[in-house]
């Protein structure tokens, strides 16, 4: 009896070992399944996010810049002028114009955004000025157009590149007041005074570093300095 005893009792005890085993090997499949469904999941997010940051990038692209000096004026009259127009897939502001290192402030600034009237031959247009005041350095005249009064308000002004020949809408400038802001696609020509001084008649015909910003992103482009 006690022989048998000890058999049913070996018998219970690796029972218990085996069903012990059998639960432990379920938990341990169901905790590998599931820390492999987080790691998943998680790889995707990672993923998706990086994809998201790649994919929104802030970037403009700049053509036509131009450059005049006046040929007589030994104080330094001089005015540029450049097309801009959000490249990339987030807002961007246009906050810097800087000529020889130095920045041209925003009141000096006359911009023109009104995206009906920037089509595109205005916008790849060379574009132009005519003359101007050596009394205050301000453009006397636009394209076509005399004064340089637009809808009636004193320092804005108005260029017609088409000289009322054509069907191009006549452009009107207005002063900044500080950063230009750009959507996606969106695009402006800027025409800015360049600090007194900063360029002599002499530097007609030299080509000259102008860099236009929209934050981070922007670069120096090379134009040539030429009398209007």
């Amino acid at each position: 009896m006690e022989h048998i005893e000890s058999v049913i009792k070996g018998v219970k005890y690796t029972m218990r070992i085996r069903r012990s085993k059998a639960i432990s090997v379920v938990l341990t499949t169901m905790i590998i399944l599931v820390a492999s469904v987080v790691l998943a999941t998680g790889v995707v997010i990672y993923g998706t996010s990086l994809f998201q940051t790649g994919a929104q990038q802030e970037s403009i692209a700049i053509q036509g810049v131009t450059l005049w000096v006046h040929a007589t004026n030994s104080t330094g009259t001089a005015w540029g002028a450049a097309g801009v127009r959000n490249s990339g897939d987030k807002l961007v502001s246009v906050d810097a114009i800087q000529i020889r290192g130095a920045s041209m402030p925003f009141t000096q600034w006359f911009i023109e955004k009104n995206q009906s009237a920037l089509t595109t031959e205005n916008f790849q247009s060379q574009y132009e000025i005519t003359t101007m005041d050596l009394q205050n350095g301000l453009l006397t005249n636009g394209t076509g157009l005399s004064g340089f009064l637009c809808n009636g308000n004193l320092g804005i002004f108005m260029l017609d590149y088409d000289d009322a020949a054509g069907s191009n809408p006549t452009l009107c400038f207005t002063k900044a007041s500080g950063p230009t802001s750009l959507t996606p696609g969106q695009k402006l020509i800027v025409y800015f005074r360049v600090n007194p001084g900063l360029l002599q008649p002499v530097d007609s015909g030299t080509p000259t570093n102008v860099g236009i910003f929209a934050g981070k992103t922007g670069a120096p482009i090379t134009a040539i300095i030429t009398n209007p």
